[in-house]
C-alpha cells in the first residue's frame, strides 16, 4: 500500500486511457502527458499501460508500507525520499516506512510517479484512469487515501537514468486544419497563427483555454454537435480557442477549426497557466 499523506493541488490515477468507447459517450481520458507516463513505467519494469499517479504542480507526500522501486518523470521537481535526495527520469528504491516528498516543479505542470507493479485501482471500461469530466474511474486522490500496488510487471529495470530533452521555453504547436476551418474569416485564420496567445488559468485536464485576440467567425448559423478528438481546436462564441486534452467531451457544438498534431499533445498537456503559446498551420 501507498498511504497518501498530502496529495498536493491535484493528484489522479492515470494510465493510457480507455479509447474506443466514444459511441457510448465515454472519453478516452488517460495521462495528459502520455510519453512521460510510458517512460515512468518502463523505468520500473512495468508495462507501459500500468497505472501511475499524475501529480499536478507537485506537493505530494506519500508513505510506503513496503519497499518499492519507483520512478518520477514529467515536470521536474525536487524530491526527498526519507532523509536523502531523490531524482527524476531514473528508478530508485523507497524503503519500507519511508516518505516520498515531491516539491513544486520549476517548469511544466504534471509529474508522473510509477511504482513497480502499478497502482491497482479498479478498472472501468478497461482503464484505471480518472476522468474528471465524466467522473469515471477512481476519484481524485485525497489525504489519507491508501493505494494498493499491483503486480503488473514486464521485466526488471535496466536503465539507471533516461536522457530527456529539456522542453522549450515557449510552446509551439503544429495544427492541421480541421473540418470547420472555413467557419473563421481569412483574417482570423492568419491571426490564429501569429497572435501572442497565453494559457489561461481556467485550463484543466478537459482543455487548455487560450487568452489572446478573439477569432471572428465567418458564419453564425447553428452547428449540430459533432465528434471531438484529443487535440481538437474549438472556437466558442467568445472567439478564444480551446484546445482539448485527455478528458475532453466526445461531442461539441462549436466549430473545430483545427487539430493539434499528435506528437505535440504531450507538450500541450504540460502547459502551465501564463505560458506563451504559438500556433502554426501545417496543412489543410
Amino acid at each position: 500500500m501507498i498511504e497518501v499523506i498530502r496529495p498536493g493541488p491535484l493528484t489522479t490515477v492515470q494510465d493510457l486511457g480507455r479509447p474506443g468507447w466514444a459511441a457510448l459517450g465515454v472519453s478516452p481520458s488517460g495521462a495528459a502527458d502520455l510519453g512521460a507516463l510510458r517512460l515512468a513505467n518502463r523505468l520500473v519494469g512495468n508495462p507501459e499501460s500500468a497505472a501511475c499517479l499524475e501529480i499536478t504542480l507537485g506537493g505530494l507526500v506519500a508513505r510506503f508500507d513496503e519497499a518499492a522501486i519507483v520512478a518520477l518523470t514529467g515536470a521536474p521537481a525536487p524530491v526527498r525520499v526519507g532523509d536523502r535526495q531523490g531524482f527524476l527520469n531514473g528508478p530508485f528504491t523507497v524503503r519500507a516506512g519511508e516518505r516520498l516528498v515531491l516539491g513544486a516543479p520549476q517548469r511544466a505542470l504534471r509529474t508522473y510517479l510509477a511504482v513497480r507493479g502499478g497502482i491497482d485501482a479498479a478498472p472501468v471500461f478497461g482503464s484505471r484512469s480518472t476522468d474528471l469530466l465524466s467522473g469515471l474511474g477512481p476519484a481524485p486522490v485525497t489525504a489519507g487515501a491508501r493505494l494498493p500496488v499491483g503486480d503488473a510487471v514486464a521485466g526488471m529495470p535496466t536503465v539507471d537514468l533516461a536522457p530527456v530533452p529539456v522542453a522549450p521555453g515557449d510552446l509551439v504547436l503544429r495544427v492541421l486544419a480541421g473540418p470547420r476551418d472555413d467557419w473563421i474569416t481569412a483574417e482570423a485564420r492568419r491571426l490564429f497563427a501569429s497572435a501572442p496567445y497565453a494559457v489561461s488559468a481556467r485550463s484543466n485536464r478537459v482543455g487548455v483555454r487560450l487568452e489572446g485576440p478573439p477569432l471572428v467567425l465567418a458564419r453564425r448559423d447553428e452547428l449540430p454537435s459533432e465528434g471531438i478528438v484529443r487535440g481538437a481546436v474549438q472556437v466558442p462564441p467568445d472567439g478564444r480557442p480551446v484546445l482539448f486534452l485527455a478528458d475532453h467531451p466526445v461531442t461539441g457544438g462549436y466549430p473545430v477549426i483545427g487539430v493539434v498534431e499528435p506528437p505535440d499533445l504531450d507538450l500541450l498537456g504540460q502547459a502551465r497557466p501564463g505560458e506563451r503559446v504559438s500556433l502554426r498551420w501545417i496543412g489543410r
